[in-house]
């Protein structure tokens, strides 16, 4: 089988490095953390993030990035998004031409506004750069329980080729040529499910989580369709389906951290006591940014930053949200009497 290179040792590189083995790959696992590799190595187990899954005594973990890289059939880029770039610019001296790199993390750069693949192809431009995204939380995946997700390609060959490298009995994989949909579905519904959270930490119920998932992803399709995704990846997996479990899981450090501010912490206080990287934090400034480069009414997007760098109070913005001017749900859908 494949001889694979991860790069992130993280709870989903992990769980993920635990799905490969499984599928009869060879799988070495690189983190630039120190103890965090000897404690794999030791262990046999991500005691912080992943307790409880035994990893395999032949997966290899090891600090030496061209270790990881060099020679591999292919690589998956786990570590958390606001290190892709860096950890690019890392790996590139040792990745081949046309060597393929599945980037499996979500966010979107806040300086630049590019996605995770546009700044690995910049650092990396000899690399043919995938996507794997869905609704996936690493805590299942390594319990090995029923999941799906979608490979985003520049080619079917390269799409089909890593669709039959992840795909096995418990995580079934679908391909796509729309990288751009299945990455803006899967960072901005982090953003999204922060609001979720703080309602929830308010103590509102399921109609406020239902409300926020079906306009979030009307809020999240706005822009993605503007920017040049396709609407199927926003009513697919990528989008709608990664959005219903990261607003509603106890697994989402995003749902969480917004659970927190809604009771009363601040975003630092929140982000500390969750104790993973908050995708959407980093995300939601890039959204908003993004909203108005592209002229595109996002009212979830811009409360959630009021929410966590303004000062706004959580129950002001939900209020806010509220109280917005009345309008249609859809406003391309015609009345019987208006129709020509």
């Amino acid at each position: 089988m494949a001889n694979v290179g991860v790069l992130g040792a993280g709870s989903w590189g992990t769980a993920l490095s635990v799905l490969l083995h499984d599928n009869g790959h060879s799988v070495t696992v690189w983190s630039i953390d120190e103890s965090e590799v000897k404690m794999l190595d030791e262990k046999r187990e991500h005691l912080l993030k992943l307790p409880g899954v035994k990893l395999p005594e032949d997966m290899v973990f090891t600090g030496d990035i061209e270790k990881t890289v060099r020679g591999k059939d292919f690589l998956v880029l786990a570590v958390p998004s606001v290190y892709t770039r860096s950890t690019a610019r890392s790996m590139k001296p040792y990745v081949a031409d046309g060597q393929i790199i599945v980037d499996v993390a979500k966010g979107i750069e806040e300086s630049t506004l590019k996605t995770l693949s546009c700044q690995i192809e910049e650092e990396i431009p000899q690399a043919d750069v995938a996507v794997l995204s869905g609704p996936s939380h690493a805590e299942e995946v390594g319990r090995r329980l029923p999941t799906t997700c979608v490979i985003g390609a520049k080619t079917r060959k390269t799409a089909e080729y890593l669709q039959s490298m992840f795909i096995s009995k418990v995580f079934r994989v679908y391909t796509s040529p729309d990288i751009l949909g299945i990455e803006l579905g899967g960072s901005l519904k982090n953003v999204i499910a922060l609001a979720a959270g703080i309602a929830d930490g308010l103590g509102y119920g399921d109609n406020t989580k239902a409300a926020l998932i079906t306009r979030g992803i009307a809020e999240i399709a706005r822009l993605g369709v503007k920017m040049g995704g396709k609407i199927e990846s926003f009513v697919g997996l990528t989008g709608i389906g990664d959005l219903i479990v990261t607003c509603a899981s106890v697994h989402s450090r995003n749902r969480k951290a917004g659970y927190l501010i809604g009771q009363g912490r601040t975003m630092q206080e929140a982000m500390d006591e969750v104790k993973m990287v908050v995708e959407g934090v980093y995300s939601a400034k890039a959204a908003a940014r993004l909203a108005k480069k592209y002229n595109v009414s996002m009212p979830i997007v811009d409360e959630v930053n009021q929410v966590l760098f303004e000062g706004k109070s959580p129950a002001e913005a939900v209020d806010d949200l509220m109280q917005r001017e009345s309008k249609s749900e859809n406003g391309t859908l015609l009345w019987p009497d208006e129709e020509k």
